[in-house]
């Protein structure tokens, strides 16, 4: 029985269980443009076997909030620390794994910006609802891009704090089971390094994509340089009056005369998090589509 089999079988059976226990019981929108969207990859998961039948306390925690907890690799320098969202029964399902959703704050911003804007909450609503498997997300710090010194946060994310994710925590390591997007900066980040790396990342998000159009030839370069069947698929957005549309729009041409496949979507709105927030829901199910059959 695969994850997903087994976690909603066992919120089936939560009812059951806690009786025999007891005695008692948004913004408006432009329409996207008509880019083709990526193929979606059928999401086959590793047979895991179920634990033992738990008792009606333990399956209480299907319906309690998914835990953020404070995590750093130390050996970094600086030391890369991040937030890390741990799916509702992390701790009690110890046989499963999980897909990973990497998510980049913008600059100025720390890593708990995507968490103070509320995506842990529509997480978890997902999967209580039975809408989602249950999945990770990791929120990096890069509030020292502006210093001189270690290695970038670009080397750190790849080099350091992937790995130790996939040794630390449960996970699939798939490149389909992992995911990497982005607010503004983080979203300059995403494309930089899904393109560097799309052997790594099944999906890349980019919302409101600081891209200079200096960059543009290297992108161009790297995009061609990755065999169609194995590029990731490519979500990006951004608001009619964003500040970077400009350059958004001459990437978003550079996808398109490279028949890169992807989704865009151009909605009203600023580059301000009132716009992001607007979205987080879409911005989560399109991420999650591609681990639920």
């Amino acid at each position: 029985m695969n994850i997903r089999q087994a976690i909603f079988s066992l919120i089936f059976l939560t009812p059951l269980l806690l009786t025999s226990a007891c005695s008692s019981p948004s913004a408006a929108t432009l329409p996207p443009t008509a880019t083709s969207p990526a193929p979606t990859a059928t999401a086959t998961f590793t047979p895991s076997p179920i634990p033992p039948t738990p008792t009606a306390t333990s399956l209480t925690c299907l319906t309690q909030a998914g835990e953020i907890k404070q995590d750093v690799v130390s050996t970094t320098n600086p030391p890369q620390e991040f937030l890390i969202y741990l799916p509702p029964c992390y701790h009690e399902l110890t046989e499963h794994k999980y897909p990973v959703l990497y998510l980049l704050h913008g600059q100025t911003y720390t890593q708990d910006q995507w968490v103070k804007l509320g995506i842990p909450q529509i997480a978890d609503t997902l999967i209580h609802s039975n809408q989602s498997i249950p999945f990770i997300i990791v929120f990096p710090d890069d509030r020292f891009w502006n210093l001189p010194s270690g290695a970038s946060f670009g080397d750190r994310l790849i080099n350091s704090l992937i790995p130790y994710i996939d040794a630390t925590y449960r996970t699939l390591t798939d490149k389909q089971y992992r995911s990497l997007g982005g607010l503004s900066r983080g979203g300059g980040w995403t494309i930089q390094l899904g393109l560097q790396y799309p052997n790594l990342f099944g999906s890349l998000g980019l919302h409101s994509p600081a891209i200079f159009k200096e960059n543009a030839s290297s992108l161009e370069k790297l995009i061609n340089n990755i065999p169609e069947a194995f590029r990731p698929r490519l979500w990006l957005d951004a608001g009619d009056n964003d500040r970077e549309l400009e350059s958004i729009l001459v990437f978003e041409e550079i996808l398109t005369r490279n028949n890169y496949l992807h989704e865009s979507h151009f909605y009203t709105g600023d580059h301000s998090e009132s716009y992001w927030s607007a979205h987080l829901e879409e911005y989560l199910r399109w991420y999650i589509s591609i681990w639920n059959p």
